[in-house]
């Protein structure tokens, strides 16, 4: 098991939709035009008059258990055992998208140009080198959060302690390590269900 649990908590309360988070991910990672590793979604919430935009940044979950390693047929998608992050061996990958079909958060792509499939990193060599991942460096609300969720101390783990977040499809037993605060929420200044 890994010492490290990398983790981010995405705080919807804070997050305004800029998608500043795109724009420097495509830019730190060259993402190909067309095709998004972290992207913004957006739908209205609320019943009328209630209402309001809400935006909910979306990412690979880098998850506990992720189904996207379990049917890769080359290893080429792996988990690192130093903290968690889900990765891709570009030199291994097939293109047979095995795992787009498994992930259910569909945060996975086919680089045509290349003829392989990537996603989201964490910006894994930023973390190599002590660096948080360019989105949460980037965002103007200050609505992500990065850290070690195996770190009692870490600024993630204090912020999870105190405040009521979520996942998204918990029910698919992943164990996704990306949690939203303000998931639900209905724009009459209290959480309710959608």
């Amino acid at each position: 098991m890994a010492t490290k649990r990398l983790g981010m908590v995405i705080d919807l309360r804070k997050c305004v939709g800029c998608e500043a988070c795109t724009v420097a991910c495509k830019a730190e990672n060259g993402v190909p035009l067309g095709h998004f590793r972290t992207w913004v979604q957006k739908h209205e919430a609320g019943v009328f008059p209630n209402v309001g935009l809400q935006f909910v940044p979306k990412l690979c979950n880098h998850c506990d258990d992720p189904a996207c390693v379990s049917v890769c047929p080359t290893g080429a998608s792996f988990k690192r055992d130093k903290d968690g992050i889900v990765l891709i061996n570009q030199d291994d990958c097939i293109g047979c998208k095995y795992c787009m079909v498994a992930c259910p958060y569909g945060v996975r792509y086919l680089d045509e140009s290349k003829g392989l499939v990537d996603k989201c990193t964490w910006c894994a060599h930023r973390v190599d080198a002590g660096i948080v991942p360019s989105c949460v460096n980037t965002c103007i609300g200050g609505a992500r959060i990065f850290g070690d969720l195996n770190d009692p101390t870490s600024e993630i783990s204090k912020f999870i302690a105190t405040h009521a977040v979520q996942q998204l499809k918990p029910e698919a037993g992943l164990g996704p390590n990306v949690y939203y605060v303000a998931l639900d929420r209905d724009f009459n200044g209290k959480l309710g269900n959608r």
